[in-house]
């Protein structure tokens, strides 16, 4: 299983990426370890926002990728709405997400 996911930092700014392994990749931005994202090291995580699952690697990367060109205006209304066909459904197959509901990971 693969993640894409929308990390909010603490200057407001929102990181997104992916992984196989959500809860390693929060620890390591959360703890700035010399695994996490460069831009998080200097951008103090604050909490994950939204996380989407599918299967495959290419999928999620398809996703981080049209995630990253959106303004972040548009960032803000997906991370309210969570309706990825409203803002991607032209660009990708968004069947290929499932919304990973009730996943609360913050810094303790």
């Amino acid at each position: 299983m693969y993640y894409t996911y929308m990390l909010r930092c603490k200057d407001n700014s929102i990181y997104t990426g992916y992984t196989n392994d959500i809860n390693k990749r929060m620890k390591d931005h959360f703890s700035k370890s010399k695994n996490g994202a460069k831009y998080t090291k200097s951008h103090e995580s604050l909490k994950l926002e939204v996380v989407w699952k599918s299967k495959e690697k290419k999928s999620a990367c398809q996703l981080e990728y049209w995630i990253k060109r959106l303004s972040k205006m548009q960032k803000e209304e997906l991370i309210k709405t969570k309706d990825l066909d409203n803002f991607l459904g032209q660009n990708i197959e968004c069947n290929n997400f499932e919304l990973v509901h009730g996943f609360d990971f913050m810094e303790a």
